[in-house]
């Protein structure tokens, strides 16, 4: 089995036309750069992993488009589970920073933060334009 590097030499070779140790470690360089990058602080993959439920999907999908705060009440209709389940749904969207919450005397509401419907709008606006 080849190794990383030679076939990233390989690919060099075959982009340069010729290849030497140095292309080949800087690219290495390049890409442990890239890797520092994209990987090292990783900021919203909270907010994307959440997203992989179904559940938390619908839950933010459904704040996202309504611009308003909605009690948990109105959001459990929305989707088939129990009422716990979707307290616990709703409390991870929170701490992903997808959702918003307020408390208001024995009721909870929860709304969209801007990451979540800037999220949604990008994906939609690609989605549409293709």
């Amino acid at each position: 089995m080849a190794t990383t590097s030679d076939r990233i030499r390989r690919l060099l070779t075959d982009q340069l036309a010729e290849c030497c140790e140095a292309d080949v470690e800087r690219r290495l360089d390049e890409l442990g750069t890239l890797a520092d990058d994209a990987f090292g602080d990783d900021a919203v993959r909270p907010a994307f992993a959440a997203l992989g439920n179904e559940t938390r999907y619908r839950l933010t999908r459904a704040l996202a488009l309504a611009d308003e705060e909605l009690c948990v009440c109105e959001l459990e209709p929305l989707v088939d589970v129990s009422e716990s389940a979707v307290s616990h749904a709703l409390s991870d969207l929170v701490e992903a920073g997808l959702l918003t919450r307020r408390k208001e005397g024995n009721w909870r509401y929860y709304a969209a933060t801007p990451l979540a419907t800037a999220l949604f709008e990008t994906a939609e606006a690609e989605v549409t334009t293709e």
